[in-house]
């Protein structure tokens, strides 16, 4: 992201020394923030075969602060091939280059080369997550992302909500007020420019935002006031004319703007800018009693920081407080954003991320802040991420480099992918409805995620990540335990998943049918055969255990056949089958007394198939059953 690097100029300073009166002339841009410039000489000197520490050096980081990770890596790749001694701050720049073109195995080489040679916190939460890459991916797929029609070739960056419009940065040329390119970007300054936004979140057309916002230098980054009569917002060193520090370099700015007349003005500094560093990129508390901003004002824990100071009214402020070394690292913390639920959302790349500038989250509890945590993929990529902003309708924007953009930096937008598995626990045979069932969710490892009761309507749920695959087990008393998977879903949705239990204890009296009871497959019999069929065996063992477990149950087997042959036929073809299942039982450890047996032949058929009645072998087939009756409990 070269707004980041170049307008808000986060990153040490470095001293020139002549080389050449190329390189002095290169080393006097570079000082002055003009990296392309420099690039373009730097580049010509090493074409030739100059190699050093100093050129490389500055070729890295020029690239670097531009934003240019994937070109930085080949500088920083030469400097490290001289073996000579620098500052362990390039293990960490290099580390970030090589993660922008995704070489994360050597990246994570030079970040543990980082914590050996400092203390930086950096380098130690490194250290203690070295699986960071893991969590990031598991925590992947919450949201989903598009591209914006309002990008151009140029920067397009910083969206704010303005009522039903949007407001962002552009250094466009196409409806700029003035036509002035920046030494260190090659561009125009930018402009604030503004879109309606319909109930579809379709963008309109881009159109200046105001003249009397807009100057020939950057406006960036704005924030408004709920009512839309107050803005704060980021701009160069200039109200009527250009401030300077004492180097000759004009730094950025807060100011803030009030509507009146249908027009913007009264137009204002804040009391803690400063003429030697930058403050910038403000955002309001959900109360607007609070304004965040990030700044590189001295006291910071890195290159820049996040800061919160009161809002007391009449043009007056609080003190900057920093938020601490929860949210703030030795690296570069910025664009701050303050939710609807009370969550900072910020761009950093001293957190663990994937490259270049991620966004990351921090719950606000009691004014406290939780440990931020990666939005992961795909709001954050290799490259910088930055300027993310929601609304409460789990939608909003994100600016970004990456790969497969438009422009330098393009805007996004995104939306919360919510699903949601939902359904009810039933009993497989009778479908009754089972409440207080419990319901189990793992994560594709097993790994359970979260418990819940069936309610008094059996019903259960659960909210889940997209793009993730889960399984959900239930189980009951009574009932043996069922499992279903559930697979990746792309899109927020509601998605029903019910589940079955078979149970596995019934209530038992005098006139049952095990059998039906326990959902025992008929025992069949083969056209005219009274043998056992090796596939009734396992349906037959069930009785026997039932009968195992209740030694005083006295069962009845009863064998039925179809209506073919005579009756008298049927009659002893049943009677042997009664006897040919007794006598299985009895084989298997079952006490003959607690059994008899007895055909009845074709006297009870359970379907049409009478005498004269054509049917299918398939239909005859389901009257030639036994069952298995309770006669006695004692």
């Amino acid at each position: 992201m070269k707004t980041i690097y170049s307008i808000l100029l986060i990153g040490l300073m470095f001293t020139g020394f002549a080389q050449t009166s190329k390189l002095n002339s290169a080393d006097k841009k570079y000082e002055k923030y003009s990296y392309i410039d420099a690039i373009e000489i730097y580049e010509k000197v090493a074409e030739k075969g100059h190699k050093s520490t100093d050129l490389f050096k500055k070729l890295g980081n020029s690239y670097y602060f531009n934003g240019e990770l994937d070109k930085s890596a080949k500088w920083y790749k030469e400097l490290f091939a001289l073996n000579e001694t620098v500052e362990p701050e390039y293990y960490f720049r290099y580390a970030q280059s090589l993660k922008s073109i995704e070489d994360y195995e050597n990246a994570n080489k030079y970040l543990d080369l980082f914590n050996k040679n400092t203390t930086d916190s950096r380098g130690k939460e490194f250290a203690k997550n070295k699986n960071y890459l893991a969590t990031i991916e598991e925590n992947s797929g919450k949201y989903t992302l598009k591209k914006t029609d309002i990008n151009s070739e140029y920067m397009d960056y910083g969206v704010s909500y303005f009522g039903n419009k949007i407001v962002f940065t552009s250094s466009r040329t196409e409806g700029a007020i003035y036509s002035k390119v920046h030494d260190w970007t090659n561009q125009n300054y930018t402009d604030l420019y503004v879109s309606t936004l319909d109930e579809n979140n379709k963008i309109g057309t881009p159109e200046n935002f105001s003249k009397t916002i807009n100057t020939k230098y950057n406006e960036s980054s704005p924030v408004f006031t709920k009512d839309g009569k107050t803005m704060y917002f980021t701009r160069n060193n200039y109200l009527k004319k250009k401030g300077k520090d004492d180097d000759k370099t004009t730094w950025i700015k807060i100011y803030k703007a009030t509507f009146s007349d249908n027009e913007w003005g009264n137009i204002i500094e804040l009391p803690f800018n400063n003429d030697n560093y930058s403050v910038g990129h403000p955002s309001l508390s959900t109360d607007e009693k609070t304004l965040y901003f990030s700044s590189d004002m001295p006291g910071g824990y890195g290159g820049a920081d996040i800061y919160k100071v009161s809002i007391n009214g009449n043009n007056s402020y609080g003190n900057p407080e920093n938020l601490g070394p929860i949210i703030n690292t030795e690296g570069r913390e910025s664009f701050p954003f303050i939710s609807h639920d009370n969550i900072l959302y910020f761009a950093s790349d001293g957190h663990l991320g994937l490259g270049g500038l991620d966004v990351f989250e921090s719950k606000i509890i009691n004014n406290k802040f939780t440990k931020p945590e990666n939005l992961a993929k795909p709001i954050n990529s290799p490259k910088d991420d930055f300027s993310f902003i929601i609304n409460n309708n789990n939608s909003g924007f994100l600016s970004s480099n990456r790969d497969g953009g438009i422009g330098f930096d393009d805007i996004y937008t995104f939306t919360v992918c919510n699903q949601k598995i939902t359904g009810f626990i039933t009993d497989l045979d009778t479908k009754e409805l089972l409440p207080n069932s419990k319901v189990t969710l793992f994560d594709e490892d097993m790994n359970q995620l979260e418990e819940t009761t069936s309610d008094e309507n059996a019903n259960y749920s659960f909210n889940i990540d997209c793009n993730k695959k889960y399984y959900v087990r239930a189980i009951k008393e009574e009932y043996d335990a069922a499992e279903k998977s559930f697979p990746p879903q792309q899109e927020s949705g509601i998605t029903e998943l019910n589940i079955e239990l078979e149970r596995n204890v019934f209530p038992i009296e005098e006139g049952t049918d095990l059998a039906k009871i326990f959902n025992i497959s008929i025992i069949y019999f083969d056209l005219d055969k009274w043998d056992i069929r090796p596939s009734a065996e396992k349906d037959l063992q069930k009785i026997i255990e039932v009968m195992k477990e209740y030694p005083n149950i006295h069962i009845s087997i009863r064998s039925h056949t179809d209506s073919r042959q005579t009756h008298k036929y049927n009659e002893l073809l049943s009677d042997r089958r009664a006897k040919s299942t007794m006598e299985y039982i009895i084989q298997n450890g079952i006490d003959r007394k607690r059994l008899t047996s007895k055909g009845y032949g074709e006297t009870q058929l359970i379907n049409k198939c009478a005498d004269g009645v054509k049917c299918s072998e398939a239909e005859h087939q389901q009257n030639r059953r036994s069952e298995f009756i309770v006669v006695k409990m004692n």
